[in-house]
């Protein structure tokens, strides 16, 4: 069921803002406030019927005009005239003054109005949600990525490591091969110079 939708008032920078919201916090929300500017006395809920009547129609869009002045509310406002012809204007921040209560908006388009508020915030949470789903399936997207290539590395790294333990292997094996053929041949030597020399006084 959709929320009745509440008007509320603010001023910020050179312009009064205006939006239909169905709380507080929805209304700083759309405003992109960084901090409540209701509690701090920027911001008020607004019964105008004027300015309710403009934000009911356009529910979930800050409607503006130039701070100062009492025109109506809309989707784009001209700058105050001193700024807008190159003037240095000062507009400080003002508190927002109390507004009358004025007669209630027809309930029909308050319902459609808050109906319509209803649509574009569960759009706005399911492209959110669009938007959380693709930073999750991005992550885990590069965190395979970084898994694949880690199992490879490691794989090509164990492959090295065997490789060059064999390779150790074989020379070890050389080595062993090459002092047992040394030895052998010093023995050999030995017997077969001393057998020669033998032959050689004997032909004496």
């Amino acid at each position: 069921m959709a929320r009745k939708l509440k008007t509320y008032q603010t001023s910020i920078g050179f312009f009064d803002l205006a939006v239909a919201a169905p709380s507080m916090k929805a209304a700083l929300e759309i405003w992109g406030a960084d901090s409540n500017l209701f509690h701090q006395g920027f911001a008020e809920e607004t019964d105008d019927p004027a300015i309710v009547s403009a934000t009911i129609a356009h529910s979930g869009i800050v409607l503006r005009r130039a701070v100062g002045t009492n025109g109506a509310f809309k989707e784009t406002s001209e700058l105050p005239k001193g700024l807008a012809a190159g003037k240095k204007v000062s507009i400080p921040r003002k508190r927002v003054a109390p507004q009358a209560k004025a007669t209630k908006v027809d309930n029909a388009e308050a319902r459609r109005a808050a109906a319509i508020f209803d649509k574009q915030q569960r759009k706005r949470e399911a492209d959110q949600r669009k938007e959380e789903r693709a930073r999750i399936k991005e992550r885990e997207r590069k965190a395979a990525q970084v898994a694949s290539a880690q199992v490879a590395f490691d794989a090509a790294e164990q492959e090295h490591d065997a490789r060059d333990a064999a390779i150790q292997a074989e020379r070890d094996e050389i080595d062993n091969r090459t002092e047992a053929e040394r030895r052998r041949w010093e023995q050999q030597r030995e017997k077969l110079g001393a057998a020669l020399r033998r032959a050689k006084k004997g032909g004496d």
